[in-house]
């Protein structure tokens, strides 16, 4: 029998505001996190614009110390995490640590620190790299860092499906909890690479939009999309077992009911063309849940703003929803903050969570005409306003990784 899984609590560094509440309250406005890459030079690049977390200090949200042995993305896991955990409430002295786990993504770890220790070894030799080269690199770190910092020795595991990887936390964290490998869980993804490489290597894959408009740059379904704008920051959710949550008379956001994960086996970095793999993703979240394509009020979508995703993705939509695709809500919280790769899943899954609580879907921003081919309702020039109560979330990665969950509104 499996578990019921809601939500509890909620940490996020973004963009557009660097708790929960400054990022919703960005969302609710329509405010766009895009603008010129401050943290390099960008003189000799084509592409010129990012979706930078600003005004974050890490000792003012962790010990100095270990602030200083985190890498960014890192340091953004620790503080959303932070922040979920005392949103929900939780305290360790009355649970079990083994029970309380931690599925924290991030698509690439720290090119930061790759970067500057080979400078080294070049201009000073391979003695001067740093001791913590490995550990400030690697991507489990944010997840590990996490249980450190908050004494939770239970399942702890970074899944790297690059965009997808967030979303796929949220979904093993979920499969935790429902089969009893752990109560509590915190999931969700990481990301920090605006850096040279990172900006050098997307842009030479034709990924990133060469736009200089901060509000036209990233533009999902636009008809004039050209592709998407590097962002960085964290999402973590706390997932819960429903009875443990009620014992402890925790406050339920949302229940998470259907988790739906597939590979496309295509392209490694194009979706498959009919939409065929994130289709039956949505599928297998809607059948795990018992609920029909028309009881769903609205997708998150992945909507990268490149060509080949927001077509192949609205293909995927219809296929799965069928006829209900006409009335369902689609939007694209990248609109905003650009793409946080594997941090994506984990603050998307928020906004579906608050649209939920505030029955609000929130506009794509800065698309003004879909694309011929786009032809589902994706909220352009106004938010919607309705009751929410099914949202399904999209993440899509390269190496055709396909994630989807299901949200639900709480009823006892």
């Amino acid at each position: 029998m499996k578990r019921r899984v809601v939500v509890t609590g909620l940490g996020a560094v973004t963009p557009i505001g660097n708790t929960v509440e400054e990022f919703w309250a960005g969302i609710k406005t329509g405010k766009v996190g895009i603008g010129p890459i401050t943290k390099f030079d960008t003189t000799e690049y084509k592409v010129k614009l990012a979706a930078e977390v600003k005004d974050f200090s890490a000792k003012e949200r962790m010990d100095f110390k270990s602030a200083k042995r985190m890498e960014p993305f890192a340091q953004y896991a620790v503080a959303a995490a932070k922040e979920a955990f005392a949103d929900a409430g939780i305290s360790m002295e009355q649970e079990d640590p083994y029970r309380v786990g931690v599925t924290v993504g991030s698509g690439i770890g720290s090119l930061q620190v790759v970067e500057r220790e080979y400078e080294k070894i070049r201009t000073k030799g391979p003695s001067r790299v740093n001791p913590l080269m490995v550990p400030l690199m690697i991507s489990n770190m944010a997840a590990g860092n996490i249980s450190i910092q908050l004494g939770l020795k239970g399942k702890c595991t970074n899944v790297v499906t690059a965009c997808a990887s967030g979303t796929h936390c949220i979904g093993d964290a979920f499969r935790a909890i429902q089969y009893g490998d752990a109560d509590v869980m915190l999931a969700g993804g990481a990301e920090s690479c605006i850096c040279p490489t990172g900006v050098a290597g997307f842009t030479s894959l034709t990924a990133l939009s060469t736009s200089e408009d901060p509000l036209r740059a990233s533009i999902p379904f636009d008809k004039d999309r050209d592709g998407f704008v590097l962002g960085e920051g964290a999402g973590i959710v706390v997932l819960e077992e429903l009875e443990h949550a009620k014992a402890r008379g925790a406050k339920i956001y949302a229940e998470l009911v259907g988790y739906g994960a597939t590979g496309d086996a295509y392209h490694i970095t194009s979706p498959a063309e009919d939409g065929s793999g994130a289709a039956k993703a949505m599928s297998l979240a809607l059948e795990e849940a018992g609920v029909s394509p028309e009881q769903v009020d609205y997708v998150n979508a992945h909507g990268t703003s490149t060509h080949h995703n927001d077509l192949f993705e609205t293909k995927a939509i219809k296929l799965a929803l069928g006829e209900a695709a006409k009335n369902v809500v689609v939007n694209s919280t990248k609109s905003m903050i650009g793409h946080l790769l594997g941090a994506a899943g984990g603050v998307e899954f928020i906004v579906c969570v608050k649209s939920i609580q505030d029955n609000f879907i929130h506009q794509t921003v800065g698309t003004q005409t879909a694309d011929e081919e786009c032809d589902l309702n994706y909220a352009i020039g106004a938010p919607v306003e309705k009751k929410v109560d099914y949202v399904l979330t999209n993440s899509l990665g390269f190496g055709g990784h396909n994630a989807t969950l299901l949200v639900k509104r709480y009823e006892d």
